[in-house]
């Protein structure tokens, strides 16, 4: 992984990394396996529009984990709502017969999230392992 490098732009050179975590409504487990994997793909497409990018991701059934490695010109909180608003509308799209079961609002994510800037404490490595040894959700959810 190339986090020793700065990435570079007209007037600087940077290194910023931010692991952020989103939670599902209510911390209902409803994210399967599938769903994990087309969010990963929404997640890296947003994030290209913010000329940031997905360096890893990974998740459990009722929360995800973000590491993201960002442009300095971008403002942090309109890039998380922007992360949650695109990804849950398309959830709700997508997966609309499986999610009625866990929602009888259009709701996906709970308005809270966490975000924490990485190089402190815990090395960018060690937070690296830590995401992708996050607990599969299961294939399919099965129905009630």
């Amino acid at each position: 992984m190339e986090s020793q490098h700065l990435r570079s732009g007209n007037h600087a050179s940077f290194r910023l990394y931010y692991h952020i975590i989103f939670t599902v409504k209510y911390r209902r487990k409803a994210i399967t396996a599938e769903m994990l994997s087309r969010l990963e793909i929404i997640f890296a497409d947003v994030l290209e529009k913010w000329r940031c990018r997905l360096v890893e991701f990974g998740g459990e059934a009722d929360h995800v984990h973000l590491l993201i490695d960002a442009h300095p010109a971008m403002d942090l909180s309109r890039l998380i709502g922007n992360l949650k608003t695109v990804s849950a509308r398309r959830m709700r799209v997508e997966y609309a017969d499986h999610l009625r079961q866990f929602f009888w609002k259009p709701l996906f994510w709970n308005s809270a999230y966490a975000v924490i800037s990485v190089g402190g404490r815990a090395p960018l490595e060690t937070l690296l392992q830590y995401i992708q040894d996050q607990d599969s959700p299961p294939p399919q959810m099965p129905l009630d």
